[in-house]
């Protein structure tokens, strides 16, 4: 329940489907977050505190839940396909749809891609969040049921108090990137970028995600520490509370080597920030002509980019309110959640 892509989904398909199923659940499995705090009272919430993959306990109680509750359709996301599917092996009898997130399948280990494709034999769906997602999953798993649908921003988005003041001077040009500390979020492309920057103008870059404590953590801290500009830069950790960060800033960027289809990207567009983005996953048909796209590990490209918007505050504003716009129009609840209703009853 820590801030990230495909917990935020979580939440967010927890919250939407109050009122449009019978019942909402939601079941944490390892460790809770603040994301807890943003589910609707009307989700019952589930805390498993697994310990390991094959923890009897925490097993057999989801199991004791679901059959309690007579749950009928258990939509898992990334891992925890294989919890899912050890409660088939007890038994149960539900649809199990997963639910592919992130673009880092090609990273796959051999152990896990054969572990997954083994387990998706168990899987009624699969829900994809990019075609090329959906092209992986129907040719790499066992499921023959394998649907394309958008990820999507909940109605109450702005509805939270702004919190959180970004740090810097109050006319600096503010350049934030919502991205835990993952490697497929290359944040040393951005660093680079940043730090290649003409500095005599007031730029201040603004990091927010979570802190794995691993390896790739360090080193971005790290990097951050020791840059030639770190007192430009500003790294906050996770943070629950998104919107208000956005509409502090002027200018959105995702700077990976790899995406599904990014949910900062769509918030960044709720929020009416210009973007540049890396050419990854879904990013190219999310921004259209309404951003700047960028190669993947390309600081140079990436530095041009962010000057290019900076030097062009006509083009930059006028870009962030038509990308705005189709966020609204094809990334809403109300354009996406019907889909999934469909997708649900078909199975």
């Amino acid at each position: 329940m820590r801030p990230g892509g495909a917990e935020k989904m979580a939440v967010t398909y927890a919250n939407a489907l109050v009122g449009q199923v019978e019942g909402s659940y939601l079941c944490c499995s390892r460790m809770e977050g603040m994301l807890k705090e943003s589910l609707l009272p009307e989700v019952e919430y589930l805390f498993l505190n697994k310990k390991s993959s094959l923890d009897i306990k925490a097993i057999l109680k989801l199991r004791n839940f679901i059959k309690s509750r007579q749950i009928i359709i258990v939509h898992a996301h990334s891992t925890s396909y294989f919890l899912a599917v050890l409660l088939k092996f007890t038994g149960l009898k539900f649809k199990l749809v997963w639910h592919i997130h992130n673009g880092a399948s090609e990273y796959l280990s051999y152990r896990e891609y054969k572990v997954l494709s083994f387990f998706s034999r168990y899987f009624e769906g699969v829900v994809s969040v990019n075609t090329n997602l959906k092209k992986w999953a129907i040719s790499q798993l066992n499921c023959n049921n394998v649907v394309e649908i958008k990820n999507f921003i909940p109605d109450d988005f702005f509805s939270k108090k702004r919190g959180l003041e970004l740090k810097g001077k109050e006319d600096d040009f503010k350049i934030i990137c919502v991205a835990n500390l993952r490697p497929e979020k290359d944040h040393f492309n951005l660093i680079k970028a940043f730090e290649s920057l003409d500095h005599q103008f007031r730029l201040s870059l603004h990091l927010i995600g979570a802190n794995f404590e691993d390896q790739y953590s360090g080193s971005v801290l790290s990097a951050v520490k020791n840059s030639p500009v770190s007192i430009h830069i500003f790294y906050y950790g996770a943070q629950s509370e998104i919107s208000g960060l956005l509409t502090q800033a002027n200018l959105g960027v995702l700077s990976s080597r790899s995406e599904g289809l990014p949910v900062a990207l769509l918030e960044y567009g709720m929020a009416g920030l210009p973007v540049i983005v890396t050419e990854v996953g879904q990013c190219r048909e999310v921004v259209g002509d309404f951003g700047l796209l960028v190669p993947p590990n390309d600081p140079e490209a990436l530095a041009e980019a962010i000057t290019s918007y900076f030097k062009n505050p006509k083009k930059r504003k006028n870009d962030a309110f038509e990308f705005q716009q189709n966020i609204f129009k094809n990334y809403s609840k109300k354009s996406v959640l019907s889909s999934l209703i469909e997708f649900y009853k078909k199975l």
